[in-house]
């Protein structure tokens, strides 16, 4: 029996417990700016003593277990002894805190106000909703506000609420702009790329161009020099091109097939460029708007899936209501839950969570819930070199997960071994 295994291992004779105690002594955890302890504080909070979540199917890197245990303690998955009753989730899944690589907003607030306050929002929102590591995406905006929205996020990245900044532009295709503002988009200089990526103090783990644009490739390639994932996404670029930027350094497709050329049998473009190459992890927003199902499955089957990640690309609108809301300098109008921007009525991001996201590749797409869970965060965790610590329920890893009933419903979540959403939903 693998490590990972051994802390989900199913239960054998024990009873469910009749008074289960919450991870952090009793009670549901902080909300709130508290909602999840900084790392560096991570030590002294999370899990006092050991917990068990039993009976459930957890769903583990090489598959699910039937009636699995998994024990945490001080915010960590431990390998499970298998002695002692737990909180019984029998007709429950526990599966990985989900990972999004690009996210805007939610919850009325978005991470381009470049204040923590909104930052704190925008996360809890989306942690509310499973995703318990996110990157920050920043919208196309002037080179100096973008290095100070970054440089006020970059603290919260060192706090360990934030995995990390994803600039999505300015250096992308006026072509293929979408709800980003023309008048400020501009050619990937590396000098000036170099600076925005200064100005986010370390903490800038991707950013969007559009290779064939001037100074492309070079940026492509001091990005992957400074560490930094180089993606490309809002392009007008063609085949060729866009095998020119993976030879590059560029390993991630910005939310495949939106905001650049579709597919032609004698002009390929990117999309097959991307999806046919090793190296690429295709971004895909499962959310019906932006992709019918049967080309997400497309995209599914030839990337395979290990190479996807979902992800909501989500504006502030995200867990709000319709109405009118901020994208960076833009006004969308949200109705029935689609985004568009007012003038000229282009999608402007999502109102997509990834609780969704995962019923909806299941139910809709047919999915496995291994492979759904995979593209939700054992992937993008890998992507960004953190799968050490998220991205799979495996002993040393961090204690982040999300309970789900018989029909996929999100029920609670834990994070850094505290519950920070729905505790008082979990079986007494």
């Amino acid at each position: 029996m693998s490590d990972a295994r051994e802390a989900a291992r199913p239960h054998g004779t024990e009873g469910p417990h009749a008074g289960p105690s919450l991870p952090n002594g009793g009670r549901e955890g902080p909300t709130g700016a508290d909602a999840a302890a900084p790392l560096r504080r991570r030590a002294a909070d999370g899990t006092k003593g050991r917990t068990v979540l039993s009976g459930a199917r957890v769903v583990l890197p090489g598959g699910t277990v039937e009636g699995g245990r998994l024990a945490v303690e001080d915010g960590r998955i431990v390998p499970d002894t298998g002695h002692g009753a737990g909180i019984d989730l029998s007709g429950h899944w526990i599966v990985p805190g989900f990972v999004d690589i690009h996210v805007h907003g939610g919850g009325g607030a978005s991470y381009s106000s470049g204040t923590a306050e909104e930052a704190l929002k925008v996360a809890r929102l989306h942690r509310a909703h499973g995703t318990t590591t996110t990157l920050a995406s920043l919208v196309t905006g002037d080179i100096d506000d973008l290095g100070r929205q970054a440089a006020a996020l970059s603290e919260l990245v060192e706090d360990g609420e934030l995995a990390g900044i994803h600039f999505e532009g300015p250096f992308i295709s006026a072509a293929r702009c979408g709800a980003h503002e023309p008048s400020l988009l501009r050619d990937p200089d590396p000098a000036v790329v170099r600076k925005l990526v200064d100005a986010a103090r370390g903490t800038a783990r991707m950013l969007t161009l559009a290779p064939e644009l001037p100074g492309g490739l070079d940026s492509v390639r001091l990005l992957v020099e400074h560490g930094v994932i180089a993606a490309v996404g809002h392009t007008d670029s063609t085949y060729e091109g866009s095998l020119e930027a993976v030879e590059a350094g560029a390993t991630v497709a910005t939310h495949l097939f939106n905001a650049m050329p579709g597919v032609h049998h004698r002009h390929p473009g990117p999309v097959t460029a991307l999806l046919e190459d090793e190296r690429i992890t295709v971004e895909l927003i499962n959310d019906g708007i932006h992709l019918h199902p049967s080309v997400l499955n497309l995209a599914f089957n030839e990337a395979g899936a290990d190479r996807v990640a979902f992800i909501t690309d989500a504006m502030g609108a995200a867990g709000m209501g319709d109405g009118l809301y901020p994208l960076g300098p833009m006004q969308v109008r949200v109705d029935e839950g689609v985004a568009r921007l007012v003038e000229g009525g282009s999608i402007a991001g999502s109102t997509l969570t990834l609780d969704t996201a995962l019923k909806r590749a299941i139910e809709v797409n047919g999915l496995s819930i291994e492979d759904a869970v995979r593209a939700l965060s054992g992937n993008p965790a890998r992507l960004l070199g953190i799968d050490d610590r998220v991205g799979s329920l495996e002993p040393g890893k961090d204690a982040d997960l999300v309970v789900l009933d018989r029909d996929l419903d999100l029920v609670a979540v834990m994070r850094h071994g505290m519950w920070i959403a729905g505790a008082e939903r979990l079986p007494r």
